[in-house]
């Protein structure tokens, strides 16, 4: 259902005074919170209301961990395991540790320490390493130039993205490209 102006207005000023009355999903993270809940405002266009959570949970939504709609904990395992598929379809994105983190509806510090106890690897370290994989995958399928590799897997930078290459593949993207050529011939 379409937010009214009136629920906007409560889930913005994250108003306790709704909570029980409506619940709202946020179709980019696929997670669900109550009104009062202090995480980012997100974008109107990606709000779903609902009076009942058994509904969110009938559409694959999870509850937030910050405000927690539900009273229960979600499962340390299966949060992160948002959080990884959250990076796969959004690293080619800016991404930073807070954006995560408030997108997930965390703290940093929290999904930071959980990140790594479970996956035994850091947020930074796993999306720099999907964005290589990715870049791999467009040096051997297209003709792309360098610069827009580096842009279609979330590294503006050119000489940043040829560094992360060379650090990740031991090679930069020019020799690679030409190595998977050669090969192929």
């Amino acid at each position: 259902m379409v937010p009214t102006k009136e629920q906007l207005q409560a889930i913005e000023s994250c108003d306790p005074q709704y909570d029980n009355q409506f619940y709202y999903g946020v179709k980019s993270t696929k997670i669900f919170c109550k009104p009062s809940c202090k995480s980012r405002m997100p974008r109107i266009e990606n709000i779903e209301i609902v009076e009942d959570v058994r509904e969110l949970i009938k559409r694959g939504y999870r509850p937030c961990k910050r405000c927690r709609p539900t009273d229960e904990k979600l499962p340390d395992v299966e949060w992160i395991e948002q959080v990884n598929n959250y990076i796969d379809t959004h690293y080619q994105e800016k991404l930073t540790l807070f954006s995560i983190a408030e997108d997930m509806h965390s703290s940093p510090y929290h999904l930071h320490r959980k990140f790594k106890e479970i996956k035994g690897n850091t947020i930074h370290a796993f999306l720099k390493e999907r964005r290589m994989q990715e870049a791999i995958t467009l040096l051997q399928t297209t003709q792309l130039d360098i610069a827009t590799i580096g842009q279609k897997v979330g590294i503006e930078n050119s000489s940043q993205f040829v560094r992360d290459f060379k650090k990740f593949c031991g090679q930069t993207p020019l020799q690679y490209r030409k190595e998977v050529k050669d090969e192929n011939y």
